[in-house]
């Protein structure tokens, strides 16, 4: 597990309600009802504030924030193009 991703699971499980159950990184996590969309914003703030990464408006998609392995995936796609920038 990357750093990343242990902090996105530490944010998620210190601020909703996950069950007793581990959260698979390809599960929704609208569909399983842990983010509404206010959840979301807070998900992104979290992401903005305490990981460093700007979330542009265009990017607030579930395509990027449905799930652990999609955040992951998009944090790490953004951290490597500010890197390369």
């Amino acid at each position: 597990m990357s750093d990343t991703e242990r902090k996105v699971r530490d944010f998620l499980r210190e601020n909703f309600i996950l069950g007793d159950e581990a959260l698979d990184g390809d599960a929704s996590l609208t569909r399983s009802g842990v983010l509404d969309s206010m959840g979301v914003l807070e998900l992104i703030m979290f992401v903005e504030s305490d990981l460093g990464v700007r979330v542009p408006d265009e990017d607030t998609l579930p395509e990027n924030f449905d799930s652990v392995d999609r955040i992951v995936a998009y944090l790490d796609g953004r951290t490597a193009a500010s890197h390369a920038g």
